[in-house]
């Protein structure tokens, strides 16, 4: 995979641009036909991207289709049922005092859209968006991570024998054709990545006026209260904080539980850890790894601080952290300081609701919220903080259901996708007047003639 020339992506983007102003990508039937077609490339390439998959993050088979190749066939599915009454004219309400004209919104297609995919989740999020620019009509340039490179080359790949370059390519690189693409004109950016590298995209976009729909992360809570059912509580997060060795912007990242339950809790999450993966989930299939060695070294140095009641092991080499519980976490520490990415769950301990309330509202917004109780205590507790999404009593299942939108509010991002929030994601909605010639309105006019009867309509 070579990284590409600062030339190279403008005549890159120029035959894009080309490509859309040929009206081409418009056209309804072309849009489902290249859904059809992505489709049909995703079910030919499925045992190649499970196996890049395992190369570059040791997913099992099962977890690369669950977690990403099954989401985007059900978001193709999605867009060819719907994308017919998505993409029509949607009349609206004409006020009185512009009667007899009529308004309708037009959705039509952004244009040129660069997509820019982390590591973590390689496929399904690069591949995600890509179906939201096809169903809208644009076309895309599509920037996948350069640290998960096996995947980021079957996807070039897919990607070249599926479509025209000039329709949607891929180019691949490091931090340094990022900067190239950023620096080019393109009518919406979509980036997933950390809040960090969010604030440099939304200033590079800055400077053509470019719209951005970013998907961040952040630290993500997860509350059991006193009244959860213990034994589900305990089977979901250990479920939703080991998917992808924790590699996973929506997991609980942290573990606020109430204290007549903790020790509970805290035994029956490790018996579930056990009961998924084994005395030592080095050894398991399904357990992945880490991304690299620099992420390994950042998360070894959070071990450092707290009691930890599970887990710990270290395997540099295998870039291998076991599933760890660590308790007596205090708010000061390090691993509470920044978005975790890892296996690593620290607990805090609460007796008051309202302590953790004040926590999550003193800090960022979180991309995710997880609660466990009772409904009632659900609803009061929701009411009275944000987040992105999240779930009641479960881990992660809100980024299943493509007709909930998803993503992130303040530091966790801005924009939303999947189902139709993906076509709107890269759609104009185009407010049209149309007002007939057999009559014309006089007191518009200058003079404004019974412009006091004009002042009681409006």
């Amino acid at each position: 995979m070579n990284e590409i020339s600062k030339d190279a992506v403008a005549k890159l983007i120029q035959a894009h641009r080309n490509f859309f102003n040929s009206q081409q990508t418009k056209d309804l039937y072309f849009r489902i036909e290249n859904l059809k077609r992505f489709k049909a490339a995703i079910r030919k390439y499925e045992n190649k991207i499970s196996d890049a998959l395992w190369i570059d993050l040791h997913k099992s088979k099962e977890e690369a289709y669950l977690t990403e190749t099954s989401i985007v066939l059900q978001e193709i599915d999605n867009h060819l049922k719907h994308l017919k009454k998505w993409a029509k004219s949607k009349r609206v309400p004409t006020p009185v005092q512009l009667l007899p004209s009529s308004s309708k919104i037009i959705y039509e297609p952004l244009g040129v859209s660069l997509i820019i995919a982390p590591w973590n989740y390689p496929f399904q999020l690069l591949m995600n968006s890509v179906v939201g620019a096809i169903s809208a009509g644009c076309c895309a340039v599509l920037k996948p991570s350069p640290y998960t490179p096996r995947i980021a080359a079957v996807m070039e790949e897919m990607i070249h024998e599926t479509f025209e370059e000039k329709y949607i390519s891929i180019v691949q690189g490091g931090r340094d054709v990022n900067a190239i693409l950023l620096e080019q004109r393109f009518d919406i950016i979509f980036f997933t990545g950390s809040p960090d590298l969010g604030k440099i995209v939304m200033k590079a976009a800055a400077n053509h006026l470019t719209p951005v729909v970013l998907e961040l992360g952040g630290k993500s809570p997860c509350i059991v209260d006193s009244g959860a059912n213990i034994d589900i509580a305990a089977k979901r997060i250990a479920w939703g904080k080991t998917i992808n060795a924790g590699q996973t912007c929506i997991a609980p990242d942290y573990l606020f539980v109430h204290a007549s339950v903790k020790n509970e809790l805290l035994k029956k999450i490790a018996m579930n850890l056990e009961h998924m993966f084994g005395k030592n989930a080095q050894e398991s299939p399904y357990f992945p790894r880490i991304v690299n060695q620099n992420a390994m070294q950042r998360l070894q140095k959070l071990l450092l601080h707290g009691n930890i009641v599970y887990g710990g092991k270290v395997d540099i080499d295998d870039k291998y952290i076991s599933p760890t519980i660590i308790d007596e976490v205090k708010p000061d520490f390090p691993i509470m300081q920044e978005e975790i990415f890892g296996p690593l769950l620290p607990v805090m301990t609460f007796e008051n609701i309202e302590t953790v309330i004040a926590y999550v509202n003193a800090h960022e917004k979180p991309l995710a919220f997880y609660y466990f109780g009772r409904n009632s205590q659900a609803k009061d507790v929701l009411s009275q903080t944000t987040s992105g999404g999240g779930c009641v009593n479960d881990t992660l299942m809100h980024i299943t259901n493509h007709h909930l939108p998803f993503g992130g509010v303040g530091n966790s991002g801005m924009g939303r996708y999947h189902g139709q929030d993906s076509f709107l994601a890269f759609s104009h909605a185009r407010a049209i007047v149309t007002t007939p010639t057999w009559f014309d309105l006089p007191v518009k006019y200058v003079p404004f003639k019974h412009f006091k009867w004009v002042k009681k309509i409006l």
